[in-house]
């Protein structure tokens, strides 16, 4: 059952002040670049600051949906914080795997006493929601591949004429069904309600079939900059962050298609059901860990917008090549010309049967 948010607040405040912290939490995120930004800007100075805690990452986000629905019919709740996608935690709340968060008590407001609420506004896309940041899903291409004219369409995921080689696409179908139909010839405005029929669905299969003999498929976003480094492929989607971190950081010949890129919101979801001491040392971390001043410090990582606004103004230059975020950001006015958002009603409400769907066709 479900706690109002008023009496949810006062539990989650009796806790983190009268009880016991455990000592111990597990963190679930993505791996790679992300997970290594939010170390460096959370985990670190929040153990340096807290030195009797130990954090342990785990690199399960992908399956995040699935693995928490097996602990809990197990009764056994092993995860403290879990790194989800919008979409996934309208799923895992509506579920009840997730608990409800009041952001206004307890979260950190903004340094001008803005509550927090406000100053995350759109980006709380659940009851169970704590934002991180603002993501896309675009493609990367190597440089020295595509010949003298480098891809600036979408659709170049499917001219394997004109940029003949392999590809690499996510093992879901988040994306690559809207991709699928916007090459296809769906008017931009139409693709969710053509995806919402068996025969749209069909129809995004059928486009992703002309090119399912050239395609790598990843379920782990470090693979597309691996296998574009290493010359395996031509083109792949992946998150924004990665490929800068491969162009910016590691020097590789890399470009990145910013058209239809797919924006999206990642944060945290707590697991419902947490003991006491376990939830009290996580809420303790999320006031710390989701401030204004700690995500803008995530930005100086890795190319993700805080999805704070009061975090915004404080995006400087990366941490280590001291070259200026804010033109790397998704939601740069230079690379947000032609942007999909991801639908997360939509998601939350199709995302299983268009996933069985996907996994089907992917097996055949």
């Amino acid at each position: 059952m479900k706690l109002t948010k008023a009496l949810l607040a006062t539990s989650a405040l009796v806790i983190t002040s009268g009880s016991a912290f455990a000592e111990s939490m597990t963190l679930v995120s993505w791996g790679g670049a992300y997970q290594a930004s939010q170390t460096k800007a959370y985990s670190d100075p929040y153990t340096a600051a807290n030195p009797d805690i130990t954090i342990i990452w785990d690199e399960s986000s992908a399956e995040a949906v699935a693995k928490l629905r097996a602990m809990n019919e197990a009764g056994n709740i092993t995860w403290d914080l879990v790194d989800v996608e919008g979409a996934d935690s309208i799923r895992l709340c509506d579920e009840g795997l997730a608990m409800e968060i009041d952001h206004d008590t307890m979260l950190a407001a903004a340094p001008d006493g803005t509550s927090a609420s406000d100053d995350f506004g759109d980006s709380i896309v659940s009851d169970c929601f704590i934002p991180q940041i603002v993501f896309s899903t675009t493609v990367g291409y190597r440089l020295d591949m595509v010949g003298a004219t480098p891809p600036t369409s979408i659709c170049a995921l499917f001219d394997t004429d004109a940029y003949p080689g392999k590809r690499a696409l996510n093992k879901r179908p988040l994306a690559n069904v809207e991709w699928a139909l916007l090459c296809d010839g769906v008017p931009k405005d139409e693709i969710y309600d053509v995806l919402a029929t068996p025969e749209g669905q069909d129809r995004a299969l059928a486009k992703l079939g002309t090119i399912k003999d050239d395609v790598i498929w990843w379920s782990a976003a470090a693979e597309t900059p691996q296998l574009l480094a290493d010359g395996e492929i031509v083109m792949g989607s992946t998150y924004n962050g990665r490929l800068f971190a491969a162009i910016a950081e590691q020097n590789q010949p890399i470009g990145m298609l910013w058209d239809a890129q797919m924006l999206d919101f990642d944060g945290w979801i707590v697991p419902a059901g947490l003991p006491e001491d376990r939830l009290a040392r996580v809420m303790d971390f999320l006031n710390f860990a989701t401030d204004t001043q700690r995500l803008a410090d995530q930005a100086a990582y890795i190319s993700y917008g805080p999805a704070r606004a009061s975090s915004a103004p404080l995006v400087g230059n990366h941490a280590d090549l001291g070259i200026p975020m804010a033109p790397h950001m998704p939601t740069d006015p230079a690379n947000s010309q032609n942007v999909f958002v991801t639908q997360y009603e939509f998601w939350a409400d199709y995302r299983d049967d268009i996933d069985a769907k996907f996994q089907a066709w992917l097996a055949n």
